[in-house]
C-alpha cells in the first residue's frame, strides 16, 4: 500500500543569512550618521578649505613677489639713466683746465706778453690769422702765438700741444696765468687781456 505524499506537511522553512534583508519599506527612514563619521565629514571639508586658502594665498604672494621685481626693476633703469644723465651734464657743465704758452712762428717759448693786447697796441702791432704781429724797431716783423696744451720753458721749443684753440668749454691760461679763455657751459669767453682768446691759430 503507497502512501499519498500529499499529507498536507509542509517541508521546514529555509533558514535567514544573518545580516541579510529580503526588503525595505518605503517608509523606512535612513540612518543617521554616527558622531564619528560627522566628525570624519567636518575634517575633511575644514582641509579642503584649508587648501584652497593656502592656494590663493600661493598665488597672491607669488603676483606680489613678480609686482615687486617689477618695480624694482624699473626703478633700477630709471637711476642708473638719472646718474647717467647727471653726470653727463656735470661733464659738460664743469670746465676743463689747460695752459697755452706763447711762442714765437718758429715754436720757442717767449714770455706771454708777447701775445697780450697791451703789448701788442703799444708797440704798434696788431692780431690777424691767429698771430700777434709786431714790428721791429729795424724794420720787419715777429709773429707770436698761442700754443694749447704744450709743455717748454721760456727759450725752448714748445713740446707737443696744439695751435688750435680748445673747446669753448675749456678754461685756458698761461703759465703766469693770464686767462686766455674761459671755459662754460659750452659757451667761450674772451681773454680780458689777449687778441682772439676763442679764435683759432694760424700757421707760420
Amino acid at each position: 500500500m503507497t502512501q499519498d505524499d500529499n499529507s498536507g506537511v509542509q517541508p521546514p522553512e529555509e533558514p535567514k543569512k544573518p545580516g541579510s534583508m529580503r526588503f525595505q519599506d518605503a517608509n523606512t527612514q535612513p540612518r543617521q550618521p554616527s558622531v564619528a563619521e560627522q566628525r570624519a565629514r567636518k575634517q575633511a571639508i575644514a582641509d579642503q578649505e584649508r587648501e584652497r586658502q593656502a592656494a590663493v594665498a600661493a598665488r597672491e604672494a607669488a603676483d606680489a613677489k613678480a609686482a615687486t621685481k617689477r618695480k624694482i626693476l624699473i626703478g633700477s633703469g630709471v637711476t642708473v639713466g638719472l646718474v647717467g644723465l647727471v653726470a653727463t651734464f656735470y661733464t659738460i657743465a664743469k670746465p676743463s683746465e689747460m695752459t697755452a704758452s706763447c711762442v714765437s712762428s718758429d715754436g720757442v717759448i717767449q714770455d706771454d706778453k708777447y701775445c697780450s693786447e697791451d703789448y701788442a697796441v703799444a708797440n704798434h702791432g696788431h692780431y690777424s690769422g691767429g698771430f700777434w704781429i709786431i714790428p721791429l724797431p729795424g724794420g720787419g716783423y715777429s709773429q707770436y702765438r698761442y700754443n694749447y696744451g704744450g709743455t717748454g720753458n721760456i727759450g725752448q721749443h714748445v713740446s707737443g700741444g696744439s695751435y688750435t684753440a680748445p673747446s669753448g668749454n675749456t678754461n685756458v691760461t698761461t703759465k703766469s696765468g693770464t686767462s686766455v679763455q674761459r671755459g662754460g657751459f659750452g659757451i667761450s669767453g674772451k681773454s680780458g687781456s689777449s687778441f682772439g682768446g676763442t679764435g683759432k691759430s694760424g700757421g707760420s
